[in-house]
């Protein structure tokens, strides 16, 4: 199959790589939680200060980890894929091992809820 994730996330990918271990499989949860409330950003002003912090980065580098994991998450669901997949999927685009195995057992453990939530956001008519 094509690659789902283009070249220009390589910038990502090599933050991505350096985040904590430790820290990096309860980002993706949460952001797997949020993925389908578009709406609002899945971390206040003040949680996004401490996650700089916490993951030693500047603003724009923590936005962009933020977004890549969220767009590594959309194409997931936009592809209804298996965990062992997206896995696949992200070691070819040089993913540290344990950061793909992150993104797979995050999805493995929620993606199915979440691509339910994504269908009944498109078949519920938003109320005003």
């Amino acid at each position: 199959p094509p690659p789902l994730f283009p070249r220009s996330i390589r910038r990502a990918v090599s933050l991505l790589n350096a985040v904590d271990p430790g820290r990096f499989p309860r980002l993706v949860s949460r952001l797997l939680q949020k993925l389908h409330v578009k709406a609002e950003s899945s971390f206040s002003e003040d949680e996004e200060e401490k996650l700089q912090i916490a993951f030693s980065l500047e603003k724009q580098d923590l936005h962009l980890v933020l977004e890549t994991i969220s767009f590594i998450l959309e194409q997931a669901v936009y592809h209804n894929l298996k965990p062992a997949s997206l896995q696949q999927q992200l070691q070819n685009i040089h993913l540290d091992e344990d950061k793909a195995e992150a993104f797979a057992s995050a999805w493995a453990a929620a993606g199915q809820d979440t691509i339910e939530k994504f269908r009944q956001r498109v078949l519920t008519p938003q109320k005003v």
